[in-house]
């Protein structure tokens, strides 16, 4: 999917949690369900951020809903961002459901109310919560309440050319993709990089911590709901084996690399043109490559672990799109309505899933066998199921913590980091301050 996962699209998240944060819970709570057997009925509304070919295969299956429920008028605007919806639904004049492309918005919208308490509606109904795999509804909930629901997933992965491995194997551990990277990339003769054969900058893509994070299985968060990152070896032990990459490269040199690749999402992106050999990614990108290089043999393999770390391996990060019914709806029956059919109803997860090429998340629709698989995205299905896959937790402040720790990064892996634990308790005072500010 072209939208959450790029860097500058994400951060906007941190933005949509100041305008939420704004908006007191006065009305944001559960909104009494009608009786059991009650049919909704009348106009909805529902706000996405998809656009061109991803908003004709939504619309497909509103639709369909439509179709099943002829008494519901639905209007669906898309190409509308998490900010936007944000501050419609501050001004009291947002949609009825809205369908975001961060998780990390839980924790403000459950606090806030932005996103109303779904329990009602799940207990009326009976909607069985273990349909849907535990990491997924993590991510949906914050601090025991409910107020979204999660539409399909993301799981990440690597991606691998097999015309450049050649023989060899995708790496499953961090020595071996450090020997692959070594082998496979090739300088000119002035030094410059040509093709690289694993780009180990934070921040390039979908090189973000939070991709690493499962294997070698680093905590964000205490139980407390302060900051882990400080403390946490895994991270240290991360970012040690990252840099060192780096510096084979050396920081001026991959800099000047990436600064002359393609946009993430284009169809120069450097790992369907050939520049890089191995590139860290979701599942969307299946779609991407049949469109716009289908030509490239590839393959998909979990992300390389540690290895003191082996057993690991097969884990990975997750993250979805969520939806909930707002503080600002006027029709809340329908919106559930909506919501529940996008978010349970095997046929309508299935068909987003083939349209968008992402993971379904419910056990019934990962077991269809109408579900287009295919043994790249076969890969992505198994990363979801592992149990030591995870994503990144609920916040009352969206993700600025992971903001920070991306911020903190960029000094780090260009060398202005000296004492990295040190740096590091610095890091987590500033997250704790921000987190105590907010929650």
């Amino acid at each position: 999917m072209s939208r959450r996962s790029r860097l500058a699209v994400t951060l906007v998240a941190a933005a949509t949690a100041v305008a939420l944060a704004g908006c007191t819970a006065s009305g944001g709570g559960a909104a009494a369900p009608a009786a059991p057997g009650s049919k909704a009925s009348g106009a909805v509304e529902i706000w996405t951020f998809y656009t061109d070919r991803e908003a004709k295969v939504f619309e497909s299956v509103v639709q369909d809903f439509q179709a099943a429920h002829p008494e519901i008028q639905v209007k669906v605007t898309g190409g509308q961002d998490d900010e936007q919806m944000g501050r419609a639904v501050s001004a009291g004049e947002g949609p009825d459901v809205g369908l975001s492309y961060d998780t990390l918005v839980v924790g403000n919208s459950c606090r806030t109310g932005a996103f109303r308490d779904l329990g009602p509606f799940i207990q009326r109904d009976g909607v069985d919560l273990n349909k849907i795999p535990a990491t997924v509804r993590a991510y949906t909930e914050y601090e025991g309440k409910r107020c979204a629901m999660p539409a399909l997933t993301d799981t990440y992965g690597l991606y691998y050319n097999k015309a450049l491995l050649g023989d060899r194997q995708p790496p499953k551990t961090w020595s071996e993709l450090t020997q692959l990277t070594k082998d496979l990339t090739k300088f000119a003769p002035n030094g410059d990089i040509e093709v690289a054969g694993f780009v180990p900058l934070l921040g390039f893509y979908e090189n973000q911590p939070s991709r690493f994070g499962p294997g070698v299985e680093a905590k964000w968060l205490k139980p407390d709901g302060t900051s882990a990152i400080g403390t946490d070896p895994g991270w240290q032990q991360f970012l040690t084996w990252q840099k060192q990459l780096v510096d084979w490269y050396g920081y001026d040199k991959l800099q000047k690399f990436v600064a002359g690749l393609g946009q993430e999402y284009s169809a120069d992106n450097a790992f369907q043109t050939g520049k890089v050999a191995v590139n860290i990614d979701g599942e969307y990108r299946i779609a991407f490559l049949k469109d716009q290089a289908p030509n490239l043999q590839f393959g998909t393999a979990p992300i390389p672990v540690p290895d003191d770390k082996a057993a690991n391996y097969g884990a990975g990060f997750i993250t979805g799109n969520i939806i909930g019914i707002t503080r600002s709806s006027k029709n809340p029956e329908a919106a559930w309505e909506l919501i529940k059919y996008l978010t349970t109803d095997t046929k309508a997860l299935v068909k987003l899933s083939n349209g968008l090429r992402n993971v379904p998340t419910t056990t019934d629709a990962l077991s269809s066998p109408d579900l287009q698989v295919g043994p790249e995205f076969q890969t992505f299905i198994d990363i979801l199921k592992h149990p030591k896959s995870s994503s990144t937790p609920a916040a009352p402040n969206g993700n600025a913590y992971i903001t920070a720790f991306t911020d903190w990064a960029q000094g780090w892996q260009s060398g202005k980091v000296a004492d990295l634990p040190g740096s590091l308790k610095e890091l987590d005072g500033q997250i704790d301050a921000a987190l105590k500010l907010n929650g």
